[in-house]
């Protein structure tokens, strides 16, 4: 997805401060909601839908309805989701957020590419406002869901910062992929790691206890799967969502652990999105999987580093592989 200057600035101002109302799970009977529906919305899940605004309606309080029931699991507080999106506003001429489609109006994928997907927690200040997720919680993965109301309702005080009316009307249709519960990990027993590959222990909802092995770091690549899941297979271009570890070989102190935020970690898989160590690495695992990987500099940030990890540095990373979209 390549979202337009707007949705970037929303994105980007959900660090601001903001009042967001919980959205009603059938709109409002005070008087105060829309004579009809904002929008009328055509078209089959996993296809770009068609929103048409009708010109008399008014928005009011927030409401969702359930366009396409799915039959999967259903939707929790917190669970990261993978959805197809579409946000717009009345009056604008481009989408806020389009999943199918690029800036210059081009399919975001082609047949055989997994779609990129908007990845944020239900009911969560995340990657949008917990008041526009919030009436997803309790639909189905597989579910068509539409949510519309006021951009002051369902941003608060982010649509001032982005520049939109608080009484403009606003409608996102949601075709939600896949859900996960953000505390999930591989299970299963763990296979002894090979010769020269460093020990690991992981257990619960905690990061990956790693310990290097005496001697020098490989000069090339290594990795073992762990664990062995049974999910679907990660194809170049998904979504991946992982837990993760990360320490570096050099000291063996930890750097960075999803277990240490609230929620896993999700980018695009295959695409460029991360070091190329877990491109080359992960893409063709299963959901499921424990994946140990020792990256020499050349897989992970080279003789520059960042701002946590000096130049050179091998990096050693266990990655559990939660789920694809």
């Amino acid at each position: 997805m390549i979202p337009t200057k707007r949705a970037r600035r929303v994105v980007a101002a959900l660090a601001v401060p903001a009042i967001l109302l919980t959205a009603a799970a059938c709109g409002s009977d005070d008087g105060s909601s829309s004579s009809g529906p904002l929008a009328a919305v055509s078209g089959k899940p996993g296809e770009q839908p068609t929103i048409e605004f009708d010109e008399d309606a008014s928005a009011g309080k927030t409401s969702v309805e359930v366009l396409t029931e799915g039959d999967g699991a259903e939707v929790k507080q917190g669970d990261m989701l993978g959805m197809d999106v579409i946000g717009k506003t009345t009056g604008e001429q481009s989408d806020l957020v389009n999943t199918w489609m690029t800036q210059d109006g081009q399919p975001t994928t082609s047949d055989d590419t997994p779609r990129p997907q908007l990845v944020t927690q239900a009911g969560v200040e995340s990657a949008l406002p917990e008041a526009i997720t919030e009436p997803l919680i309790g639909t189905q993965v597989g579910s068509r869901v539409k949510v519309e109301g006021t951009a002051g309702e369902l941003l608060g005080e982010t649509a001032d910062t982005v520049g939109l009316d608080k009484d403009q009307g606003m409608v996102w249709v949601f075709d939600i992929n896949v859900a996960i519960d953000p505390t999930t990990s591989a299970t299963g027993e763990q296979a002894p790691v090979e010769e020269g590959m460093p020990e690991v222990v992981a257990e619960g909802q905690e990061p990956a206890t790693i310990t290097i092995p005496e001697g020098d770091a490989p000069a090339e690549l290594r990795e073992q799967t762990l664990i062995e899941g049974d999910g679907a297979e990660v194809l170049a271009g998904h979504t991946l969502f992982v837990q993760y570890t990360g320490v570096n070989w050099e000291d063996g102190e930890k750097f960075d652990s999803s277990w240490d935020r609230d929620g896993g970690a999700s980018f695009q898989i295959g695409a460029g999105q991360v070091i190329s160590g877990w491109d080359e690495t992960l893409v063709g695992k299963h959901v499921g999987d424990r994946v140990l990987m020792v990256l020499p500099p050349d897989k992970a940030y080279g003789e520059a580093g960042n701002a946590s990890i000096p130049g050179n540095s091998t990096l050693v990373f266990v990655v559990d592989i939660i789920g694809v979209a």
